[in-house]
């Protein structure tokens, strides 16, 4: 179904509250929408209302598009939180200009940590396909609750990875973008490497995203309609006035040992190179904002951001906005995407990305998340994540190259990046 053409405003959306706290992952059950940030969670289950954005971002107006979608479905809201009344869930390619598409999930339950709720769409005429949407919700409730479980299935036990470039000719790769750096075309690149896995029976991608959320409690755990990560870095969260981004740029591997980590990070803190890139990042995103904001706090300084495997230079930014704000999906749309994802200028980096990794990048480093019919809403940037279609996923990780870059360094960090995936597939 599309929208809003296919007649948004014959819907409604019902939210009431729950008692405690649900299992939101065990709501969202073997593959429906899912998004955690620490306390706060969605589970979505059906599909009431699909939002087809043919162009992308690039479609004029594509953001308008959904929050007009959103405000047409009619809301009894009897809890009143972010997240709560028609909210449109999904991940958006990297390429603005492709095809992308959110989902208003039939059924949704959803938390902050202090109330909980479940949201339900149906068409306003839905005669006895309403009571079908509610025993539906019924049994999603008793799975977030932990009064209805299900058998999980056998996870695959044998695999086979296959990178889609030799790491040789990776490298090439990497020495290519250099040249182009140092002859002026390019300020910086963000190379990524991909890695197809091939299992013997379908990854049980719950079982996947509990794995994350225990190895990366402090990222943005997800699935979206097979596209699973547990992302580091927030691209946008808007709730009323307030916009906050964290953006990461610079990176070094965590040893385990506390002594040497310190000095790793400190390193790190002092290298010029990682502090002209990570301020670079920093500063455009400040300059996309800055026009929506009526003040935006821009730290003169990164801090740390510590991970089970790396530490990376981030910075929290945090802003007011300006009176009838734009909602979550715009500001997004304003800022995708960063140099920290792409390189610099961001358009030529962008154009070049696509003849020289050899593949097309989808939905990873594009932004994935949710936004409500308030305006409310989290997005990420889709990195640490996989495709994953039955025993077969795909997964990425990248690096920025500059005109200084070791290809074997970068190599390795990719190798070090894609471990966070890997430690939740691969379970030999």
């Amino acid at each position: 179904m599309s929208g809003p053409a296919s007649g948004a405003g014959a819907f409604r959306a019902t939210t009431r509250p729950l008692p405690g706290t649900p299992d939101v992952l065990a709501a969202s059950g073997d593959s429906g929408l899912f998004w955690q940030r620490e306390r706060s969670g969605l589970a979505g289950r059906g599909e009431a209302l699909r939002i087809h954005l043919p162009h992308g971002l690039d479609e004029p107006g594509a953001a308008d598009r959904v929050a007009h979608a959103l405000g047409a479905i009619a809301a009894d809201d009897e809890v009143g939180r972010p997240g709560t009344g028609p909210v449109a869930m999904g991940a958006l390619p990297f390429d603005r200009g492709a095809p992308a598409s959110v989902v208003v999930p039939e059924v949704l339950v959803g938390t902050d940590g202090e109330s909980s709720w479940v949201t339900t769409v149906r068409r306003a005429d839905a005669g006895q396909h309403a009571g079908e949407v509610e025993r539906r919700a019924e049994e999603v409730v008793a799975a977030a609750l932990g009064h209805r479980t299900r058998p999980a299935p056998a996870p695959p036990d044998e695999f086979r990875l296959v990178p889609s470039l030799s790491h040789a000719r990776w490298m090439e790769v990497v020495a290519e973008a250099v040249e182009h750096i140092r002859a002026g075309d390019l300020g910086k690149v963000v190379l990524a490497r991909r890695v197809d896995i091939e299992a013997n029976r379908p990854f049980a991608t719950s079982d996947v995203l509990e794995r994350l959320g225990a190895l990366y409690p402090s990222c943005m755990v997800f699935r979206m309609e097979g596209f699973v990560g547990a992302s580091p870095e927030l691209l946008i969260s808007r709730r009323d006035l307030t916009v906050a981004s964290h953006p990461l740029a610079g990176t070094v591997a965590r040893s385990g040992d506390a002594a040497a980590d310190r000095g790793l990070v400190d390193a790190l803190l002092a290298s010029p190179k990682e502090r002209a890139e990570h301020a670079f990042v920093v500063d455009e995103l400040g300059r996309a904002l800055a026009p929506w904001c009526e003040a935006l706090d821009v730290p003169d300084r990164p801090s740390i951001l510590e991970l089970r495997n790396v530490s990376h230079l981030a910075t929290a930014v945090t802003g007011r906005l300006r009176p009838a704000p734009p909602t979550a999906l715009r500001l997004v749309d304003a800022v995708h995407p960063t140099p920290a994802v792409a390189g610099t200028p961001t358009d030529k980096a962008t154009a070049y990305l696509q003849t020289a990794e050899g593949f097309d990048r989808g939905r990873y480093a594009g932004p994935v998340g949710w936004v409500s019919a308030t305006g409310d809403g989290d997005w990420a940037i889709g990195i640490r994540s996989a495709v994953v279609d039955g025993a077969r996923a795909s997964i990425c990780a990248g690096v920025g190259v500059v005109a200084d870059s070791d290809p074997r360094a970068e190599l390795a960090e990719t190798q070090l990046k894609l471990q966070a995936l890997l430690a939740a597939l691969v379970r030999p």
